[in-house]
């Protein structure tokens, strides 16, 4: 008896571990193919709330995980690459979009074998790798993760199919009336969030009710239960968010509970909608009724809450208060990593955002730089308050770069990551490596600059050409800049070329003329400190150009 329900238990475990992984199989490989069209649902984003429902909906509907999209709902708050109202939309829109794998389980996974079915996909998805010439490989896995959710599913069927005294606590659940119903709101809560999966907690509840271990109601309990178990994955991502992050979070959850609270006030008024939309009885045809009681129920809580979503954001303002204490000295890396939650490209944009800033730090470098240049001669007070300043700096972008670069490696271990997506993110980590060492020849350019500071004399005419040299330089980083995150073309890649020759060129004429100067009779040590800070400043533009020597060229 013992061994038996040892060996149903973990024919239990490995069913749903199968499914599980079929399910990440499948939005793994959506993800892959579908890439660009991925990007562009998610900029459809505005601040029109119907749109934010939309790509909610169709993102979530895509990769099969509302999970994921709540998830990366909440990483881009974090980043504020979207706003709370915004955020607000897509968690409805992605309630509704997890409802699409309870249809396709009902739909597909009782009518005919799956099993019969799940073994070809599995092998023509196999096939598929192997055509990588073609670029249809990245869609192998689409039909590999189908074959494996099919397969899961079969064995799920049978390892459930348990006996009626084996089942008698649900009954009992059903015997305690709408206290039961509570009950088994709280049990599908709490599996749901065991299991993180909410897709995959409807399919175990629709294959026992198929199997006749799950009465109507007490199904409908545990499918409104795990629309609130599956708020945990938004909550853990949370923990280490900002504040705008934790009440997006806070969204997922409040509307949840707020949705599930008001389906059971009219429980059976609810069920019995239900009936009247589905042709005949729950008995007859019960995956179909939980698959439609689940989209009705997404559906009518979008539409109750979605006129009030500016009030929400407002409510949970109110509730999660405080705003984030910005640290000018320590740099704190704002974005989530959910490992397979969510393909890189949803990361794309929040990493290009941070090298946004990571330039602007730099270029806070060049102005430091600049107005030590043409404030020479300041007092001691103006030359410290520059060091710190420009210290201060480069430690800030040294700890971006060892943030950003870690998160880039950690993206290229992605199962989703194909072979251009890891070219962009090589090229992007070759991005914060430039700008780290950029940094690093600003304080050694600094330094230089100090060393003309203590000169007894300075040449106001020959130093304001030195200062006319920095800020070529100066310009040719802010042309850069503005190329190097989105890809350049090979017209602009030329100009980059000319920038650098006339750069070097400029560089030659000036030790020419400061050799001149000694010659003349000028104070050595002086021009041997001009000598010093002109070939810092050509070698920053070195720099410089080999940020666009790892761009990628756009035709």
């Amino acid at each position: 008896m013992f061994s038996a329900i040892i060996t149903k238990f973990f024919s239990f475990i490995g069913s749903l571990c199968l499914l599980l992984f079929g399910m990440d199989m499948l939005s793994n490989g959506i993800q892959k193919g579908s890439r660009k069209s991925l990007q562009k649902l998610l900029n459809v984003i505005s601040g029109n709330r119907f749109s934010a429902v939309f790509t909610g909906f169709a993102i979530t509907a895509i990769i099969q995980s509302s999970s994921a999209t709540t998830v990366m709902v909440v990483s881009f708050v974090n980043a504020g690459i979207m706003n709370l109202t915004q955020a607000i939309g897509v968690i409805f829109g992605a309630n509704i979009g997890t409802t699409v794998t309870a249809w396709i389980v009902s739909l597909f996974g009782f009518s005919f074998s799956v099993f019969a079915i799940s073994i070809p996909l599995f092998g023509i998805g196999f096939i598929l790798k192997k055509f990588k010439k073609f670029k249809i490989h990245n869609f192998s896995d689409v039909f590999m993760g189908f074959g494996l959710l099919f397969c899961g599913l079969d064995f799920l069927s049978k390892s459930v199919s348990l006996n009626a005294d084996s089942v008698q606590f649900l009954q009992n659940f059903t015997n305690l009336g709408f206290g039961g119903i509570i009950l088994g709101v709280l049990a599908g809560a709490f599996f749901t969030a065991i299991i993180h999966s909410s897709s995959a907690m409807t399919a175990i509840i629709l294959t026992m009710a198929f199997n006749g271990s799950l009465s109507w109601e007490l199904s409908a309990a545990l499918v409104l239960g795990s629309n609130i178990g599956t708020t945990i994955d938004a909550i853990l991502s949370s923990l280490e968010a900002n504040t705008n992050a934790k009440r997006a979070a806070f969204v997922h959850v409040l509307f949840n509970i707020a949705g599930t609270f008001l389906a059971l006030c009219v429980f059976n008024h609810f069920l019995k909608l239900i009936d009247l939309i589905v042709p005949g009885t729950p008995q007859e045809n019960i995956t179909t009724h939980i698959s439609m009681l689940h989209t009705v129920f997404n559906i009518c809580a979008t539409l109750v809450f979605l006129p009030f979503t500016r009030q929400i954001a407002d409510l949970v303002s109110h509730i999660i208060k405080g705003e984030d204490h910005i640290d000018s000295a320590h740099y704190k890396f704002p974005i989530i990593f959910a490992s397979s939650h969510a393909g890189v490209e949803f990361y794309i944009s929040q990493i290009q955002k941070e090298i946004h800033i990571m330039t602007r730090k730099v270029m806070d470098m060049f102005d430091v730089l600049y107005n030590a240049l043409i404030n020479l001669k300041s007092t001691t007070e103006n030359q410290n308050e520059h060091h710190q300043r420009i210290n201060l700096l480069e430690d800030y972008v040294d700890q971006m770069k060892d943030s950003i670069t870690d998160f880039l490696l950690k993206c290229e271990r992605l199962p989703s990551v194909n072979s251009n997506m890891r070219k962009l993110l090589t090229q992007l980590i070759h991005h914060t490596d430039g700008l780290e060492v950029l940094s690093d020849e600003c304080c050694s350019l600094l330094f230089s600059i100090g060393k003309l500071d203590k000169s007894s004399s300075i040449d106001e005419d020959f130093h304001k050409i030195i200062i006319d040299y920095f800020e070529e330089v100066r310009v040719f980083f802010e042309y850069v800049a503005g190329l190097f995150i989105l890809g350049i073309t090979n017209e602009q890649k030329e100009k980059t070329q000319d920038f650098e020759n006339k750069i070097d060129k400029r560089k030659k004429q000036l030790k020419k003329d400061i050799r001149k100067r000694i010659e003349n009779g000028e104070n050595v040590k002086e021009q041997l400190y001009y000598l010093d800070v002109v070939r810092k400043i050509e070698k920053t533009g070195d720099y410089i150009y080999a940020l666009v020597n790892n761009q990628i060229t756009h035709q």
